[in-house]
């Protein structure tokens, strides 16, 4: 297995040029058959995880997020970036101690939003939150482990739909040392181009949340570098599962269970898979 410097310098080269997708694991067996598929990076997901944990998205205490990342890490051969949420503190000073902790996880990547968990205040001042970047950057460049640094404007998400405000903020954590800038909600190829545009040469993450007619090279050609889906597949999976155990509860009926993928085929996968460790 490739050593988390190795994973990290891999990461790194994949946001050089091009446009690749980084789907979304929230356990060990998904992470592994991710990989199986030939997906050249990975990253968390913090709702997805918090779903398994009987939790809200935000919902996961910082100790246990990390035991997560360290898990899935540990469990795969390409690189993870960490989905960190807003750092799990308000102050700089917080952001920077846990992402120190978050590095020392064996991540190749983190990111970092500018959102607050308050909903009448939705997104962090403008000054605090290039604090905060700047904070986490300098926490990453002092434990020297050429971790890819993700700075996410959340204002798409959070109520905040301002396209101008999004970018201005993408350019101020871009020179405050971001490596890759995301903005989740933004979805039309004007708003893509402009992100793309404002911060160019920096890569940009677009979020895939729903299906849409836009390919991987539709937003290779309008400049994205980096695709993930966040919570994306993980919902995709509890669909499945809720309509087939509401049908059984609320109608006795077991048609939803048409289609669904045969254990052998599991079995096997994960059969050939544990011999590649």
């Amino acid at each position: 297995m490739p050593t988390p410097a190795e994973k990290r310098a891999t990461f790194r080269k994949l946001h050089a040029q091009g446009c690749f997708v980084i789907p979304n694991p929230w356990d060990v067996g998904s992470a592994r058959y991710l990989q199986g598929l030939g997906f050249k990076a990975l990253a968390t997901t913090s709702s997805g995880f918090a779903f398994t944990q009987g939790r809200p998205d935000g919902g996961v205490p910082r100790a246990t997020m990390l035991a997560h990342f360290r898990e899935i890490a540990a469990a795969t051969d390409v690189p993870v970036n960490a989905d960190f949420e807003g750092g799990f503190a308000d102050a700089p000073e917080g952001v920077a101690e846990s992402v120190t902790l978050c590095v020392d996880t064996g991540v190749a990547g983190l990111s970092i939003e500018d959102s607050t968990p308050d909903p009448a205040i939705p997104l962090y001042d403008f000054e605090l939150a290039l604090a905060r970047v700047r904070a986490a950057r300098a926490a990453i460049d002092r434990a020297g482990g050429d971790v890819v640094f993700t700075a996410r404007s959340e204002g798409f998400i959070r109520g905040r739909p301002d396209l101008d405000e999004t970018v201005r903020r993408l350019k101020a954590f871009a020179a405050a040392g971001a490596d890759c800038l995301y903005a989740p909600g933004i979805r039309t190829r004007d708003e893509i181009a402009a992100v793309v545009k404002a911060v160019a040469p920096k890569p940009v993450n677009f979020l895939m949340s729903s299906a849409t007619e836009l390919t991987v090279n539709d937003l290779a050609s309008l400049g994205v570098r980096r695709i993930s889906l966040g919570g994306t597949l993980a919902r995709v999976a509890w669909t499945a599962v809720i309509r087939a155990a509401r049908d059984i509860a609320t109608a006795g009926k077991f048609d939803s269970l048409a289609g669904s993928i045969a254990n052998a085929e599991l079995n096997r996968f994960f059969g050939d898979d544990m011999k590649k460790r």
